[in-house]
């Protein structure tokens, strides 16, 4: 199967405290408030060419809404629909954007057509190959890296990856019972984009956690001081994980949601026969490959909640 999908686009996060998490965004993250619909904000990352990267909207609950993926072609485009289809999920089409779910209910949307960010006279970058000027406060948040849904059945999910957005698997996590606890799959040369993780609660639909890169492990570490001194809830990190090697910090963002920020120099899968590497439940008892131990609430606390 050709490459159709070329990258994560964009992903709307749900939250009951809606100007909370704008500010969250703006003044700690380092985003860019691009415009207002109803209950719905939007933000622009500094380096992304597109109009936003995320869409708050006002939810009494936090969660996820729609991930948004943009094809390579519009022959691309046409041949996701075609398999949208025959898998039975898909919800129509908005406009231009071919809106449909995976099996456990999350909403996502695939695209060709774009609108492209234009910065404002405050916002025109010195260099004229990035999107907009380096914000220079917080975290200074890049762009959008991955994002890690919940599942209740990975295998539907793993099916829906590989079958209908044509995603290559790139590391697991395998437990002794020959069950699978975590899937990472990539549809760029990223090492990963998307992960799907086992659900304890048994529910569907629900949010692990989005990530968005930072240029640096120093970027990262500001942003602790920043956020401690804001009051944001900081869960666990800064740490270095095992699997994928991505250095992290979790927060937890006003409405609830997990947040992480990693480094943007994410490892490359350049080998078109790259080989899924598999870790055990030995293994991933380990821990991260340095920093303490991961915190309990990393296995538990998902949006919305149980």
């Amino acid at each position: 199967m050709s490459r159709d999908i070329a990258h994560l686009a964009a992903v709307e996060l749900f939250t009951p405290v809606l100007e909370e998490s704008v500010k969250f965004f703006v003044e700690l993250m380092a985003f860019e408030e691009v415009g207002r619909v109803g209950d719905c904000v939007f933000l622009h990352a500094w380096d992304d060419y597109e109009a936003y990267t995320v869409k708050l909207t006002a939810r009494p609950l936090a969660g996820i809404g729609r991930t948004w993926l943009r094809a390579s072609s519009p022959k691309a485009l046409a041949a996701c629909a075609a398999r949208v289809e025959a898998a039975g999920l898909s919800d129509g089409w908005d406009d231009k954007v071919l809106q449909f779910h995976d099996p456990d209910g999350h909403p996502f949307g695939v695209y060709w057509e774009t609108e492209r960010y234009v910065p404002s006279p405050a916002m025109r970058p010195s260099l004229k190959n990035q999107a907009s000027r380096f914000p220079g406060r917080g975290a200074n948040i890049r762009r959008l890296d991955h994002v890690n849904f919940l599942g209740r059945d990975l295998p539907p999910n793993e099916d829906f990856l590989v079958t209908v957005l044509g995603a290559r698997p790139s590391e697991q996590i395998m437990l002794d019972d020959g069950t699978k606890a975590a899937i990472w799959y990539t549809v760029s040369d990223k090492s990963y984009d998307l992960v799907y993780t086992r659900d304890w609660t048994g529910s569907r639909g629900r949010l692990h956690h989005v990530a968005f890169a930072a240029d640096t492990r120093e970027d990262i570490l500001r942003a602790a001081d920043v956020f401690l001194e804001a009051g944001i809830h900081i869960e666990t990190g800064p740490h270095k994980h095992a699997i994928q090697q991505t250095f992290f910090l979790y927060v937890w963002e006003p409405g609830g949601n997990r947040i992480e920020l990693c480094n943007a120099g994410a490892r490359l899968l350049l080998a078109p026969d790259h080989q899924m590497v598999t870790w055990t439940e030995a293994e991933r008892a380990k821990g991260q490959a340095w920093g303490l131990k991961t915190i309990d609430t990393f296995h538990t606390h998902g949006t919305p909640p149980v």
